[in-house]
């Protein structure tokens, strides 16, 4: 089933998360930047990672605030990330440089 894949991918998901503390909150997040319950559903499906390993304050929302700077708006975003959650994964510095790379390339004006 799709919730035991995703218990394999991110086993921490037992025992050490909270569904008041770690799960509403980044739903609500993914839901406020527009995504629908179908993408949020794909998003936490495809990186589980991003309900227990990341802070939402120190981690989620500073790569939102990265592509927000890049001149995309908050729907754009959403469906980038249900496309890609990992991206919420990597570093800033990562980040910066994957869009660095896009600009240089001419797929970001």
């Amino acid at each position: 089933s799709q919730v035991a894949k995703t218990i394999m991918k991110c086993p921490q998901l037992i025992g050490s998360c909270s569904l008041e503390d770690n799960l509403k909150p980044r739903v609500q997040w993914l839901k406020e930047l527009g995504m629908d319950d179908s993408q949020v559903a794909k998003t936490v499906t495809n990186f589980p990672q991003l309900i227990c390993s990341y802070s939402l304050e120190e981690n989620l929302k500073p790569k939102v605030a990265i592509l927000r700077k890049c001149g995309f708006a908050d729907k754009e975003i959403a469906d980038a990330l249900a496309r890609f959650p990992p991206f919420l994964g990597y570093s800033k510095t990562r980040c910066e440089h994957r869009i660095h790379v896009l600009e240089a390339s001419g797929c970001l004006t």
